[in-house]
């Protein structure tokens, strides 16, 4: 098959669909590459390096996808971009399927063109390896933590010197998916004390893992609050009134408050109220992982930092582009995991499939929408 592989054209957007790592290996497996030229500039990667593991340089978008049979990108294409995609090509990438622009189906569908969305890819076993929210929401968590400890502007160990004594920072982290793990983590390698909490049971002993401190309310709601798949149920409001009240007079005490709560298709639940910002110390700070879908907490914008009394409000739209090196790599990779289910024996595209993966990740095909998820 062709593989190209496009420069992301979006505000803010450092990563690129494939390393000079994955390329080589795309190449051993016989498929050819086309790489738009300084697609992975941003992160790193040059052309001379693509070029070294078997890719060709184009000039443009539309000479890089020229004859293409499946695109790679980060971020799902916009319009302009759908317009330089080959007919009845397949694109492969974070489509953000729940906000997808309708002219931009539209367009896939005019053109016939498959597109695959990777954050639809199925939490079972074998697609551990493909999972991008997986991998981005890993990098972001440690990002976050980053972040926050910038913006607090104090150390986060405590110090002893001669001169006196630097008390810890007190971290807590609401919600502990794969970001909210890595993030507990990042913040006790830098020394903080950690707490974190979470409407799932499960989480307790992962938190405890992690030598941080479980904050919920353990009633026996609190105790069937997951489903067999290993999900949060959602709880009573008696149950959510008396976690509001715990949260509020936990948060009163904290330096650094992590967010990370989203529930996919939906806004993002509101954790941190303005009375509770209100509350925390000046110098205090707060990072909103949840804020492209409406933020955990209400006063969080997008890409600023609010100050509310003195408190920091942070709401960054796009972490592991913070981190283009790791983040490029670990997208490709999951990119390169998946491409095997759509390859036929005799290297061809194969989307005429009824892998569960494939079916679960594919949005549009033959200048229909086939995914449930998303149709109106």
């Amino acid at each position: 098959m062709k593989i190209s592989v496009l420069r992301e054209r979006r505000s803010g957007e450092t990563r690129v669909a494939a390393t000079p790592e994955t390329v080589k290996k795309l190449v051993a497996s016989g498929h050819s590459i086309t790489i738009e030229s300084d697609a992975g500039r941003t992160a790193g990667f040059l052309d001379s390096a693509y070029e070294e593991a078997g890719a060709s340089i184009a000039k443009d978008a539309a000479s890089a996808a020229a004859g293409a049979d499946i695109v790679f990108k980060v971020r799902g294409p916009m319009k302009d971009e759908v317009a330089v995609l080959p007919e009845g090509s397949t694109v492969i990438a974070q489509m953000e399927p729940f906000a997808l622009d309708p002219e931009v189906v539209s367009a896939l569908n005019a053109k016939k063109i498959a597109s695959l969305s990777m954050e639809f890819t199925p939490r079972i076993t074998r697609a551990q390896s493909m999972d991008a929210l997986s991998s981005q929401s890993n990098l972001a968590g440690y990002r976050a933590v980053i972040e926050g400890a910038q913006i607090y502007g104090r150390a986060m160990p405590m110090m002893m010197t001669a001169a006196g004594t630097i008390a810890p920072a007190k971290v807590f982290i609401m919600g502990v998916g794969v970001a909210g793990l890595q993030a507990i983590a990042t913040a006790r390698r830098l020394g903080a004390v950690v707490t974190a909490t979470d409407v799932r049971p499960a989480a307790k002993e992962q938190v405890a893992s992690l030598g941080a401190k479980f904050i919920a309310v353990e009633d026996d709601e609190f105790k069937a609050a997951e489903t067999a798949g290993g999900y949060a149920k959602e709880m009573s409001k008696e149950y959510q009134a008396k976690q509001a009240e715990l949260t509020a007079s936990h948060i009163t005490k904290q330096d650094i408050v992590i967010t990370t709560a989203l529930i996919p298709g939906r806004p993002a639940p509101v954790l941190v109220s303005e009375a509770m910002v209100k509350t925390m110390k000046p110098g205090s700070v707060i990072i909103d992982m949840a804020v492209t879908q409406g933020g955990n907490c209400p006063l969080s914008k997008a890409d600023e930092i609010v100050d509310v009394g003195g408190v920091k409000v942070a709401g960054f739209s796009n972490l592991p582009a913070r981190l283009p090196a790791d983040s490029s790599s670990l997208y490709a990779k999951n990119l390169l995991a998946f491409l095997p289910l759509v390859t036929a024996e005799d290297g061809a595209l194969n989307l005429d499939t009824e892998d569960e993966v494939v079916v679960a990740m594919l949005l549009t095909k033959g200048g229909e929408t086939v995914n449930e998820r998303i149709k109106s």
